[in-house]
């Protein structure tokens, strides 16, 4: 048996309607010092936290919501967007999610990841689509999170192709499926399975979609 705790972790998946009429995402680029996947592309999120489930109770109703509460919480922190009854929102605080939160079917779950046991760093991690208005704008932590941009799955998927972002296997995989999608209404819609890579998948892509760094 595989003694290693697995990390219980989430992500939001914040999607606008694109000026060009594809949908858009918000990624972030990790720090060099990040503590997950340093330098690559990814979605806001992290770790759960012990202080979610209380959360979860407090802005949902139920403390069987602490994945879902951990996403909103990781989302003001490391981009400064809090989701309340009324939209996104700026903030560098939750104060905003507390007086008026959200209703947890407007932020659907997505997917959810298991890492397998031979990956050195496990996480548990689910993924939950935000739907967020043109105009508002990320502000990064500058710590765990360098940069943070709104842009096209396909456009994304580009970059990778062209070597210009660094994107763990999870990450390629979700963007892919994304990449699919051709309204914001679509993304909020998505519900896919996760998979691991085939072995023609873990030969042929780069080294570090692959790679499961610490």
């Amino acid at each position: 048996m595989d003694a290693r705790a697995i990390r219980e972790a989430a992500s939001a998946i914040c999607v606008r309607d694109g000026r060009s009429g594809e949908p858009e995402v918000l990624v972030v680029q990790r720090g060099g010092k990040s503590r997950f996947l340093p330098r690559y592309v990814a979605f806001p999120g992290g770790a759960v936290e012990p202080g979610d489930d209380a959360r979860a109770a407090r802005w949902f109703g139920s403390d069987d919501e602490g994945h879902r509460a951990a996403a909103l919480r990781e989302l003001t922190e490391e981009v400064g967007l809090a989701v309340t009854s009324g939209g996104v929102v700026t903030s560098r605080g939750m104060a905003p999610i507390d007086e008026f939160p959200p209703e947890p079917d407007t932020i659907p779950e997505i997917c959810h990841w298991v890492a397998p046991p031979e990956v050195p760093v496990r996480f548990d991690a689910r993924f939950f689509a935000v739907s967020v208005d043109l105009g508002v704008e990320p502000v990064v932590d500058g710590r765990e999170v360098v940069t943070a941009w709104w842009t096209s799955p396909r456009a994304l998927l580009s970059g990778w192709t062209e070597g210009t972002h660094k994107l763990y296997w999870p990450t390629w995989f979700t963007v892919s499926e994304l990449a699919a999608c051709a309204s914001r209404q679509e993304v909020l819609g998505l519900r896919f399975v996760t998979r691991e890579p085939t072995a023609d998948e873990e030969r042929s892509m780069p080294r570090h979609v692959m790679e499961h760094e610490a």
